[in-house]
């Protein structure tokens, strides 16, 4: 394997991701077949949630493994099905954090419990069509979930390499699941502060993004507790600085961009590290508007209003600081970890990519 960390062709590996993905989603199409259209059309949708993206998540499960053992003979085919897991696991979680939200559009296009709902509608049937769109993203998001443990367990490398991946993919469903939930909660108390905030962006979205990715595939190769530690030490702080941007994203993001509308964490009432900064910060009037804002519809001029207030506060430029921060933790970390070269310029480069997306 050459040291140079330019020779790999990150569209190609998005590439032959989607092509793992297709098969396995072929495959099930097959298996579910004798159930007629309503699972047809099922895997239509489950085939539309994994299409296109980033695929961070199998990227890093994938250099996580390079990082490790670079040199290793081995069914490269078989890695890459193990990375896709991860990116099954992230599809299921779309699917249920936007039903959670109630937001409207994913990536361009109506959310899975939005599509359905209207298909309800169009088609005529009886019943709630809402409440029809909300059990179809459940069970869709159950089922991308149980895929990306039979997508992990089956990906053909033995299984001797693949029993300690698994239990870190445990961890990271537990984690994922019981963030999500930590969210709703803190949404649902309409308080949070910035500690509670963080601890939210940790367990929903950071660990699972990046530094469980990157433990996933360091335990397919062998790796050893230190290895493991020093990869934390490197994808904890780069997963909550990818997150942070996210919240920028939210909030300040170009929907052409982002495929959501303009402000769309606010309408969704989201309490992000963001949100909880600015109304520490803001004056008592800007403070109030903002919390009373949270969470319900909100017109062009709104959105900017309250835009207004975050940047008036600092919190913009402090969440834009604390980004830098935690990428520069992060990158030191790399420098320091004992891992291949090749995978170490490599994992710098999507640090940077999960970093400096544009607001």
């Amino acid at each position: 394997m050459t040291s140079d960390a330019s020779a790999w062709d990150s569209a190609a590996f998005r590439d032959r991701v989607q092509s793992a993905l297709d098969r396995f989603l072929d495959g099930q199409a097959e298996r579910l077949a004798p159930l007629g259209p309503d699972a047809a059309r099922l895997l239509d949708e489950a085939r539309l949630s994994v299409s296109g993206g980033k695929r961070f998540r199998a990227a890093f499960c994938y250099w996580g493994h390079h990082a490790v053992a670079p040199d290793r003979p081995g069914d490269e085919d078989a890695l890459i099905r193990a990375c896709a897991a991860l990116e099954l696991l992230h599809a299921s979680a779309l699917v249920h954090d936007d039903l959670m939200d109630a937001s409207d559009t994913r990536r361009g296009r109506p959310a899975t419990h939005r599509q359905f709902a209207r298909d309800h509608h169009v088609a005529g049937w009886r019943g709630d069509r809402e409440q029809y769109g909300a059990a179809a993203a459940i069970l869709l998001g159950d089922l991308l979930l149980s895929w990306a443990d039979e997508l992990l367990r089956r990906c053909g490398l033995p299984l001797e390499q693949v029993s300690p991946a698994l239990d870190v993919f445990d961890l990271c469903r537990s984690e994922v699941i019981a963030g999500q939930f930590l969210d709703v909660s803190v949404q649902a108390r309409g308080l949070a502060d910035v500690e509670a905030a963080m601890t939210v962006l940790r367990y929903k979205s950071a660990k699972y993004s990046i530094e469980r990715p990157l433990h996933i595939g360091a335990a397919l190769a062998g790796a050893g507790r230190e290895t493991i530690a020093e990869l934390t030490a490197f994808g904890l702080p780069l997963g909550e600085a990818f997150q942070l941007r996210d919240d920028l994203l939210g909030v300040f993001g170009d929907p052409a961009t982002t495929g959501k509308p303009a402000g769309d964490d606010l309408v969704e009432g989201k309490r992000t590290v963001l949100v909880a900064l600015a109304l520490d910060a803001a004056s008592r009037d800007d403070a109030a508007r903002l919390d009373a804002s949270l969470g319900r519809a909100l017109d062009e001029a709104e959105v900017a209003e309250l835009r207004g207030v975050i940047d008036g506060s600092g919190a913009h430029q402090q969440v834009e600081a604390v980004i830098g921060e935690l990428s520069t933790l992060a990158l030191a970390a790399l420098d320091r970890a004992h891992v291949d070269d090749r995978a170490r310029g490599v994992l710098r480069q999507l640090a940077s990519a999960a970093t400096d997306r544009v607001v």
